[in-house]
């Protein structure tokens, strides 16, 4: 039996969770709360959940400043669900950061009819968050200033392009292993599973915290340049597109792929077709098993392909399906992962 606790200021909210979860028998809310300071009180009755599902904006305590306080104690699953996770939120990408293993936006009206049409989503987003090791970064946000090393400034950039796909887990992967690359480094791509609107947020706080790359999220057009990374956006396909002797993006508006838009197999399937030897393939924490399947054509049309190693996963799907299947050349941890892009000539 999963416990859930739901902090939120909205009484609609917290009866659609209600009722959300008696209609399923390994799922049980074992209570609810308006506002962080209550939940506290609450906790001393019926102890501590499986997995929070946490509001932003609530009276007397804000839900970062909650999240900060209940993983000093003990880390916990955290899911975000609150209207600030739309528009780029900073607020909504910083709980991700700090830990929180899932967001989803929630609309200012039509809330019914909004689990309604989530059921099924909500059920399988909470299963996984149960099962996540979640890592609590209690550090705020702040510029990451990396020493230049003169090796990696005055060597030729890099031809090749690095494709890096993930989901559960990702906000945190993807910011460490970034802060750890050194000038001039090979062009990445990011398929990360995001919201409309959350991408381009995202995007802007890397770009914020990494002195040595120029991060954006991708528009159709888009030149894959050393020292650049492009980050897919929500709600939308990304691949990469061989134009003379550069790549560019191409975004596409089609249904969804492996249940994802954007999905890692898009971007990595054009990987497999336009970039073929010059492509790196990485595929990070996350659940289920988008990009497994066409990392693995990565391999076959004659790429390198790594995966983040099991220790140091939120959730160990993804990577767990493409080393199965027999698409990793090697596991690595993120600084590896990062040591292995800053090395590639």
């Amino acid at each position: 039996m999963i416990k859930v606790f739901v902090i939120d200021d909205s009484a609609v909210v917290r009866n659609s969770f209600l009722n959300l979860f008696t209609k399923v028998e390994d799922i049980k809310l074992i209570g609810t709360a308006n506002n962080p300071i209550d939940a506290f009180k609450i906790f001393k009755d019926v102890g501590l959940p499986d997995v929070f599902i946490l509001d932003i904006e609530m009276p007397k305590m804000d839900g970062l400043e909650f999240l900060k306080k209940i993983n000093e104690q003990k880390p916990i699953p955290v899911i975000i669900c609150s209207t600030m996770a739309s528009n780029g939120s900073l607020a909504a990408i910083d709980a991700m950061r700090m830990g929180a293993v899932d967001v989803v936006h929630k609309p200012n009206i039509n809330l019914s009819k909004f689990f309604d049409e989530h059921t099924e989503a909500f059920l399988t987003k909470v299963r996984a968050a149960s099962k996540a090791k979640v890592s609590f970064n209690k550090h705020s946000p702040r510029k990451q200033y990396i020493l230049k090393d003169s090796k990696y400034t005055t060597l030729k950039a890099s031809k090749k392009i690095v494709a890096i796909g993930a989901s559960t887990g990702g906000v945190q992967a993807i910011e460490i292993l970034t802060q750890n690359l050194k000038p001039n480094h090979p062009a990445i791509v990011i398929t990360q599973h995001m919201p409309v609107g959350f991408t381009y947020g995202f995007a802007n706080r890397l770009n914020e915290l990494l002195p040595n790359s120029d991060v954006k999220e991708a528009k159709d057009g888009d030149t894959l340049l050393p020292g650049r990374i492009l980050i897919a956006p929500g709600n939308l396909h990304m691949e990469v597109k061989k134009d003379g002797f550069l790549y560019r993006i191409v975004l596409k508006d089609y249904p969804r792929v492996n249940s994802h838009k954007p999905s890692v197999d898009v971007l990595f399937s054009s990987m497999a077709k336009e970039v073929k030897t010059q492509g790196v393939g990485i595929i990070l924490t996350g659940m289920g098993e988008d990009g497994a399947r066409k990392i693995l054509s990565m391999k076959e049309a004659g790429a390198l392909t790594y995966a983040q190693v099991e220790s140091s996963c939120i959730v160990y799907g993804m990577p767990k399906k493409a080393v199965e299947i027999g698409a990793i050349t090697l596991s690595l941890d993120l600084v590896e992962l990062a040591d292995m892009i800053n090395d590639l000539r």
